[in-house]
């Protein structure tokens, strides 16, 4: 008889399913606020309360991956669902928050930031399982430019949430974009140099018979 190992749920694990179960919170939230815009009458209390919880997931981000690394224990449960928890706030937040969505919203992130933030991260997703599947073995390391993207996201939506002066918010978006895109392209030169050196070694291996 096999026993079975015990593996108790982390500290950093908690917390990152915490921050997973507050998004839709957040989301009610903003749906709330925006029906008020539309209505007519907009209810600030549903905006500020938004906002707080916006920064309350997005302060935890960094708590999680810290408290992994100091206690030495990073699972593979919390590596899954920490940039589930991430992705599922921005993109919510990005969003709700577009200009089609509700043009009265002033300022609102433009469709084309919004557009570009998905694109990437579908193209990191479909990347990784084209990787996956040629090399079976996926190494994403993360880059600053990636982590300063993901700071600037954070900015421009809790900006918008906070009703920030709306004259130097497009200088943010465009910061926030260069940074995005910067990313991608480091990913992606990242993503065919695995590429190349699993057809490489691929080539280098003798076929079985021959």
């Amino acid at each position: 008889m096999t026993n079975g190992a015990h593996h108790p749920i982390t500290l950093a694990t908690k917390i990152t399913i915490v921050r997973l179960l507050g998004v839709p919170v957040f989301v009610v939230l903003l749906l709330y606020y925006l029906a008020s815009i539309r209505a007519g009458a907009p209810v600030e209390m549903y905006r500020q309360a938004a906002l707080i919880q916006f920064l309350l997931i997005a302060s935890t981000d960094a708590l999680d991956g810290y408290l992994a690394r100091k206690r030495g224990e990073v699972s593979r449960l919390g590596t899954i669902l920490d940039p589930i928890a991430d992705k599922a706030l921005m993109l919510s937040g990005l969003i709700l928050l577009t200009k089609p969505s509700l043009p009265e919203l002033a300022p609102h992130i433009p469709l084309w930031f919004t557009s570009l933030v998905i694109s990437r991260d579908v193209f990191l997703i479909v990347g990784a399982l084209l990787i996956h599947a040629f090399a079976r073995d996926v190494h994403v390391k993360p880059h600053l430019s990636g982590k300063i993207a993901t700071v600037l996201h954070v900015v421009v939506i809790a900006w918008v949430l906070a009703q920030a002066a709306p004259a130097w918010f497009p200088w943010m978006v465009l910061l926030a974009a260069a940074f995005t895109a910067a990313s991608w392209a480091i990913y992606l030169v990242a993503g065919l140099r695995q590429l190349e050196h699993a057809h490489r070694t691929a080539a280098d291996c003798p076929t079985p018979g021959k």
